[in-house]
């Protein structure tokens, strides 16, 4: 059943059935939305509109009539006033002649730029007289237009009834005059001497009342008047229209909506399914309409839109809604196909590179990349000899442009390797610091860098053998103070031994010869184990080891030198047994060495810390103690052989159990890391998990 689902979610008559519905969607909600917008204008807000009278449609169809009368009341009252030119102000005039200026500075030989302003101006009146009168005429003229025109619209009207007056021109289509009439019918608007009163009063709180206001406002004449009412015909009817009007928009609105919301789903669901055979399908399928570029695509994309509002517009508002349907339909579909394209691309993560341009250039910069990595210096200047006569002749009318180019690129690379000439020089002459900077990725760049990693290659290798003979040095010197010492004792303790009668004292100094050869061992089998560990030749076994017991089964044994330094061990770990892979002689002989290390130079009295600590793949050992002596040292100086925490060399350290500790922990594949902070030393033993038994 579940095989069944998936094949019918992705099968190819469940997306085309899909398919239809997006574009039967769209088409719907474009046809609903232009129905509409037809209706009140445009403006949806009718949909919440409860009342006529606070409507935006009663607010406008009045604001138009009484913006006219106020036009007229204002600017053109007659055409007496507009011939006379009482409608032109000085900026037009102003504006007019600035312009003939502008023309007679640049074309009229009568001016003269050696003459004042105001002696050229005069030239120009004289000269653009006729001119300036026709320029005068023609803003007569277009006021006489708009006059006779706004004049022709109020003529046209028969309802509401208007009455409007500057003091001498009366502009009426009623033979009602007094400003009891008007208030007679159930609904007017009366602006007289400066002062409004409207009804119904509903009106004072409608939010469009503030067109008409500003409208108002700036009727600046003496005494103006301006009637406007509703009969109580004409108004049932406009309100029977707007309530007409609210319910088809209202009904457009919903099924607008249910058509976005069935477009929105459909159309989600397609971008999911398209190009894929089922859900769990990570290929993406793609057919031939995928061939098609995509920028070709988006392009087709845009030209199937101008195609449409063209062909809407073409035919006009009247038959827009009969041709909406066979025009939206092929269209849409032809869009979507493009789109779902272009998804199948986004998908296949090939949106850009499935590009005409991008194949373009990709093939272009391949071509040069090519040539650049693989040829020559031979065939980069022939192809530079060969290429520049054609960029030449393709570009010959900027020809000092290219000449520019030709001279500055040659100018880059003469001082580029200038640059290395001089660099190689300093080198030479032993300064290993410096290095040659080249900017870009050519030729001469890849050689500044191969001459500088030979530069600092040499100069890692001078620094690696002047540590080399500082160590061999500090080696030889602190192995011969070592081992001097209880030598120098033997020989002379031999010496007294040879002289001496008294059997007390022969056996003092017998007691004194062993304990000084007994050092003499300590040292030299410390200096065989760190050449032995360091060489890698001791035979490392692995095995499944508790290191928690170890740790605990080594601290019994070395109980005693632990209550002799007074120490306090805090021992922490996993409540969990925790099993690393090590080889357990090897393992405690390391920890061994650590724990001596923290006998010779831990505080007497002191807290030491042994923690346990499961990282994951591996297991953390850290060892932290208080030194006795003052560490003036780093961590790394401490790990070299001979080095001891105190500088004076008078503990009974040989400086070779951290160097041995960390040779073991390495043979064992962990890794051995020490810490100092103060007179706080601390150190770390990575070993890896181990997860079942080694055989």
């Amino acid at each position: 059943m579940g095989t069944r689902s998936k094949s019918f979610s992705h099968s190819i008559w469940t997306k085309i059935i899909v398919f239809v519905v997006v574009i039967l969607c769209f088409t719907g909600a474009v046809r609903e939305f232009l129905n509409a917008a037809v209706l009140n204008e445009g403006d949806f807000a009718i949909v919440f509109e409860e009342d006529y009278f606070q409507s935006s449609s009663y607010i406008r169809k009045s604001e138009k009539i009484i913006g006219s009368l106020a036009r007229l009341i204002n600017e053109y009252k007659n055409e007496k006033h507009i011939l006379n030119g009482g409608t032109i102000s000085e900026d037009e005039i102003r504006a007019e002649e600035d312009h003939l200026y502008t023309e007679f500075q640049m074309n009229s030989r009568s001016f003269n730029p050696e003459l004042s302003e105001a002696q050229n101006y005069e030239k120009f009146k004289e000269e653009y007289a006729s001119k300036l009168s026709q320029a005068r005429e023609q803003l007569i003229k277009h006021d006489l237009r708009e006059y006779h025109s706004i004049t022709q619209n109020l003529q046209r009207i028969n309802q509401p009834l208007y009455y409007a007056s500057d003091g001498v021109n009366v502009w009426s289509n009623t033979t009602k005059k007094e400003k009891s009439q008007f208030t007679s019918y159930p609904a007017y608007m009366i602006f007289e001497n400066y002062k409004s009163e409207f009804y119904p009063k509903q009106l004072n709180d409608s939010e469009y009342m503030y067109w008409i206001k500003e409208t108002t406002a700036s009727l600046d004449v003496e005494k103006p008047v301006v009637y406007l009412a509703y009969t109580e015909d004409f108004l049932k009817q406009q309100m029977k229209e707007w309530q007409d009007d609210k319910t088809a928009i209202t009904t457009s609105l919903y099924r607008l909506i249910g058509f976005l919301a069935g477009l929105v789903l459909s159309l989600l669901y397609l971008i999911i399914v398209i190009g894929r055979k089922s859900f769990h399908d990570e290929k993406v399928h793609l057919n031939a309409f995928d061939k098609l570029f995509n920028d070709v695509n988006f392009i087709g994309c845009i030209g199937l839109i101008a195609l449409w509002l063209g062909s809407l517009s073409a035919f006009g508002s009247e038959y827009a809604e009969k041709i909406l349907i066979p025009i939206t339909i092929p269209i849409a579909a032809a869009g979507l196909i493009l789109v779902l394209s272009l998804v199948r691309h986004i998908k296949n993560r090939t949106l850009l590179k499935h590009t005409l341009i991008y194949r373009m250039l990709h093939g272009f910069f391949s071509f040069f990349r090519d040539v650049y990595n693989n040829g020559s210096m031979a065939i980069k200047t022939v192809l530079i000899v060969v290429g520049y006569p054609v960029l030449i002749a393709l570009t010959f009318f900027m020809f000092p442009v290219t000449i520019g180019f030709a001279a500055w690129f040659a100018l880059k690379k003469i001082k580029a390797f200038k640059t290395i000439q001089e660099g190689v020089e300093r080198i030479k002459g032993g300064d290993l610091q410096h290095s040659i900077e080249i900017e870009g990725k050519g030729e001469f760049s890849q050689l500044a860098a191969n001459i500088n990693s030979i530069s600092d290659g040499l100069k890692n290798a001078v620094d690696n053998e002047l540590k080399s003979e500082r160590l061999k040095t500090e080696l030889i010197t602190n192995v011969s103070h070592d081992i001097r010492t209880p030598l120098t004792s033997i020989i002379t303790y031999v010496d007294l031994l040879k002289r001496e009668e008294d059997p007390v004292k022969v056996e003092e100094y017998v007691a004194v010869l062993e304990q000084k050869s007994q050092r003499l061992k300590v040292l030299t089998d410390d200096l065989f184990a760190a050449a032995k560990a360091s060489s890698g030749n001791i035979p490392v076994s692995l095995e499944r080891i508790d290191i928690a017991s170890l740790i605990n089964q080594g601290l019994g044994e070395v109980s005693e030198k632990i209550e002799a330094m007074e120490l306090a061990f805090k021992f922490n770990h996993p409540e969990e047994k925790v099993y690393i892979s090590a080889d357990g002689r090897l393992m405690w002989r390391a920890i061994e060495n650590l724990l001596s290390n923290i006998f010779k130079y831990a505080l007497k009295g002191s807290r030491v810390y042994i923690d346990i600590e499961d990282t994951g793949n591996d297991v953390l050992l850290t060892f932290k103690n208080i030194s006795a002596y003052e560490l003036n040292i780093s961590a790394d100086e401490l790990m070299e052989r001979f080095k001891r925490g105190d500088e004076s060399r008078t503990s009974q350290g040989s400086g070779l159990g951290l160097s041995i500790a960390k040779s073991l922990i390495e043979l064992q594949k962990g890794k051995f890391q020490i810490q100092v902070d103060g007179d706080l030393f601390k150190a770390m033993i990575y070993m890896p998990k181990s997860h079942h038994n080694h055989k």
